[in-house]
């Protein structure tokens, strides 16, 4: 059996059991009719997406996410699921989904800075968390309740639903030999590692996946990161730049995001409410394992097919990029309410975590590679 049905399969049969068990009880008070119309009403919903149609990995994570959400409900909960730009244009999702526009969306907490710089702790943080470290935050380190409040001011409820891992450091047209080299550089790259890349000279842009291929092409911009291998493989950006940079300092473990309209949420019976939990989560795994499981093939066609030259980062260059991001990521922490109670919490989960990563995760792959 595939695990995708059974993960489907057991969950619907959980959810009819959960279903089951309430009609009991609203039965034993006398309130059963209400009950059973409740659980034959078929709901219909909207995603709104911040990534281009159908896009490998990120694009089609969202429809595995509208699968396992319309399979584990028995079909009484329907997504539909919408690209970037076809409801609003992708960096409008989160106002969309707020607004009712859409009742669900998924995106990356760091493209909502605007909103509130405290998101983009819920996304990825330079030289922050791991995707299994971002994992135990939001949901065994008490991530998630600070979230929730974050994102209840603006109607919302926030739900991990994937992690590209950690990602790769950009496409360049021309070599980083030194920090001298990022000076004047125009980049795309969001949240908190855009911040870092001014504060050391060069120019941040923010631009959705759809408009990278023609901003570098054209020159608009000298270099861009996106996510991987995977994803930057199938974007194609080895047609226009050569330079392929590690390690991803500004994204270890990029955590994406569904949110959802809490109005529409809290309408929800308490059984689909439980299904949508369980759904985000299944898709939060499925992602980061395909991103895993895919990339290395997929660095391997860029490097021997396409004649891609992969570069690390010079130490010092790696040193700059960390000691500004120390800075930058304090100053964000100390420029709101929110942003200081959310950047203390992650930063107390990393020092605790960090220990414990370093003596297995890190420890066993330099072991590996003895």
């Amino acid at each position: 059996m595939e695990r995708r049905k059974f993960i489907a399969g057991g969950l619907v049969g959980a959810a009819a059991l959960t279903a089951a068990s309430c009609g009991k009880r609203e039965e034993e008070k006398k309130q059963a009719p209400a009950v059973q119309t409740d659980a034959g009403k078929k709901i219909e919903w909207r995603m709104a997406t911040t990534w281009p149609k159908n896009f490998p990995g990120l694009g089609t994570g969202a429809n595995q996410l509208a699968k396992y959400i319309s399979e584990m409900s028995g079909g009484r909960l329907e997504v539909s699921v919408f690209g970037g730009g076809e409801i609003v244009p992708a960096l409008e999702t989160f106002d969309a989904v707020a607004q009712g526009t859409a009742q669900m969306g998924h995106g990356a907490a760091y493209y909502w800075k605007g909103k509130s710089p405290a998101t983009q702790f819920f996304a990825a943080v330079p030289f922050g968390l791991s995707a299994q470290e971002m994992n135990a935050w939001i949901y065994y380190g008490g991530g998630q309740k600070l979230w929730d409040e974050l994102y209840a001011e603006h109607n919302l409820k926030p739900f991990l639903a994937g992690n590209t891992g950690v990602q790769m450091g950009g496409w360049f047209n021309r070599e980083v030999n030194s920090l001298d080299d990022m000076k004047g550089l125009i980049m795309r790259m969001p949240g908190l590692g855009g911040d870092v890349l001014s504060a050391v000279g060069a120019t941040p842009k923010l631009l959705p996946g759809g408009e990278i291929f023609t901003a570098l092409e054209s020159g608009a911009i000298d270099a861009t990161e996106w996510v991987g291998p995977y994803n930057d493989l199938a974007f194609g950006f080895y047609k226009i730049a050569k330079f392929y940079y590690y390690p991803g300092w500004h994204e270890p473990g990029t955590a994406l995001e569904s949110f959802v309209n809490k109005s529409a949420y809290d309408d929800l019976p308490a059984d689909l409410q439980q299904v949508v939990a369980a759904a985000c989560q299944a898709a939060n795994m499925d992602m980061l394992s395909e991103f895993t499981a895919r990339n290395g093939e997929a660095l391997a066609t860029l490097t021997g097919e396409h004649n891609v030259q992969l570069k690390r980062f010079p130490d010092d260059v790696l040193r700059a990029f960390k000691s500004t991001a120390e800075e930058v990521v304090g100053d964000v922490a100390a420029g709101d309410a929110a942003s200081r109670k959310v950047y203390d919490a992650f930063a107390a989960f990393r020092e605790k975590v960090s220990g414990w990563t370093n003596l297995s995760e890190t420890s066993y792959a330099l072991a590996r590679d003895l």
